[in-house]
């Protein structure tokens, strides 16, 4: 049940996503798209208190409840991160906006959003330890709830590999490409 919830979730989000810039740019109705937006939490809401409710009724803490708790995390970390995403590409695509800013390539500004991603994979990381603290609590039963540790860990492992990113994109910036001479303005 809870595999399929975060499915569901996660169409629910996209849908979400789209119907709401959908109707900001193309129906010309940006409070009602804004209206829309602002429901995709409800989706961590519901997903929530499903996690909670099958634990309370007896099931095992197991990988689903984790991989649960982990949606949530990134999505409340990433979710505002790709709505702004999806709204400067349908802003550009549909309703003649700017070009979307892309991350840059090369050197410290690379760096920063190297570093920018880590505090957000950071926040991820610390809401589904957090959470799955609280359904190992909530549980009561070591033997219930072993799998959740191992889900803890895991966070902590992908927290750490987003640090080492950022740490080598600072001590190694990527060097942009040396411009070439055109090739008729050579002797």
């Amino acid at each position: 049940m809870v595999v399929t919830l975060i499915i569901v979730c996660e169409v629910a989000f996209w849908v979400l996503l789209v119907v709401g810039l959908a109707l900001r740019y193309l129906a010309r109705m940006p409070r009602l798209g804004a209206a829309v937006l602002l429901c995709e939490p409800l989706l961590e809401v519901v997903l929530l208190a499903a996690t909670a409710i099958d634990l309370r009724n007896g099931a095992e803490g197991d990988w689903t409840h984790g991989l649960a708790a982990v949606y949530i995390g990134f999505t409340v970390a990433y979710g505002h991160y790709m709505i702004r995403w999806a709204d400067g590409h349908f802003a550009h695509r549909f309703a003649g906006g700017p070009p979307p800013v892309k991350p840059p390539k090369y050197g410290m500004p690379r760096a920063v959003h190297e570093w920018k991603m880590f505090g957000r994979t950071l926040l991820a990381g610390a809401i589904a330890v957090a959470l799955l603290q609280g359904a190992i609590w909530y549980v009561d039963d070591a033997d219930r709830s072993a799998a959740l540790v191992g889900w803890q860990l895991r966070m902590l492992l992908v927290v750490g590999i987003t640090l080492v990113i950022a740490l080598s994109y600072t001590i190694w910036p990527k060097e942009a490409p040396a411009e070439r001479e055109p090739a008729d303005a050579r002797p």
